[in-house]
């Protein structure tokens, strides 16, 4: 991708206060974009228990990346607050030509390990008002300012590349929801020229993520002796240089519709990761399940990851002997599926 390929650019980042979002906005800056920071966290009042990111830090980076950030408080299930964003949009810079959905608000909403019949369906409700509901919001009032021009970019950020089940009713709801929010609006913007699609990362080290783990950006690797998943784990400037070359992408309309992963995305553009690395999620799992397999050791967490493979796989007709093999590796060592 060129340098400063999106200059004079203008983005909206919903979701922007940590995570993938800071990410994504951090990286559009890098390109030159104009990014709009928009979350619910801001100095002096946190919305997030527990956690100190804010979207005015999110826009220092952004602008300290090359680009222009401007944070904007907004709560994204309010619609007044969403319209009041984009009519800000359009009063200071005339256009929109990406838009990022990456609200969430849902981590301590999610009751793991939990059957759905056991759920707490208040907690549900909202965290699908926050992290589905938010995204038709923001989309519907961002939206006309694209079709204005003919041009535009909707991400929809999610969690996996496949459309199995995700370990927990509501969150499975949640997180293949915004896939196909992604695909119908595709159809919708078609005759418009404006494209939707979904994107994913991989184990995300997100600072929540390294909090967790006890470690820094610095010694991330440490983390790699508690979990050796972790090994191939990716900064949130992954996802954000991907949507920042989706974005500069002249034939990103051939991608409308689609579910793309950081790992692919990042192949097809030659991206690496602000370390210099290039994780490959969509490789490293698989194979990590396949040595639980053949190592036959049914512990806990062997069960659990063997199980969540299978998820990921039993949609894929390439998949069908890896599928069987799974399913017999459960069943023999006494797990439902």
């Amino acid at each position: 991708m060129p340098e400063q390929a999106l200059r004079d650019r203008v983005a909206v980042v919903a979701g922007a206060t940590r995570g993938a979002g800071r990410g994504i906005a951090r990286m559009l800056g890098a390109a030159g974009a104009t990014v709009y920071c928009t979350g619910r966290s801001v100095r002096g009042r946190p919305a997030t228990p527990g956690r100190p990111e804010t979207i005015e830090e999110t826009a220092a980076l952004v602008t300290a990346e090359g680009g222009r950030g401007i944070a904007v408080r907004t709560d994204h299930t309010v619609e007044s607050e969403v319209e009041q964003v984009f009519a800000r949009v359009r009063a200071e810079a005339g256009r929109l030509d990406v838009l990022v959905n990456d609200i969430w608000g849902g981590d301590a909403l999610t009751e793991w390990g939990r059957p759905f019949w056991e759920l707490t369906i208040a907690q549900g409700q909202q965290m699908l008002e926050r992290a589905v509901h938010s995204h038709i919001i923001t989309s519907r009032h961002g939206a006309p300012l694209m079709i204005e021009r003919n041009a535009g970019l909707i991400v929809e950020v999610t969690d996996g590349d496949t459309f199995g089940y995700r370990g927990n009713l509501f969150y499975d709801l949640a997180k293949n929801s915004v896939i196909r929010l992604a695909y119908a609006m595709a159809a919708d913007l078609r005759a418009h020229g404006v494209t939707a699609l979904a994107v994913t990362p991989g184990f995300l080290r997100s600072e929540a993520v390294l909090d967790t783990f006890g470690v820094t950006e610095a010694n991330w690797r440490d983390a790699i002796e508690k979990d050796p998943y972790f090994a191939e784990s990716e900064t949130p400037c992954l996802v954000g240089r991907a949507v920042a070359a989706l974005a500069a992408d002249a034939n990103v309309g051939a991608k409308s519709g689609g579910l793309f992963s950081t790992w692919a995305l990042a192949n097809e553009y030659g991206l690496t990761d602000v370390d210099g690395r290039r994780p490959d999620w969509g490789t490293f799992f698989p194979r990590k399940v396949r040595e639980i397999v053949d190592g036959d050791e049914p512990t806990e967490m062997n069960l659990f990851i063997v199980r969540t493979r299978l998820y990921q796989a039993e949609f894929d007709p390439a998949a069908a002997e890896e599928v069987e093999r799974l399913r017999i590796w459960l069943a023999r060592h006494g797990s439902r599926i």
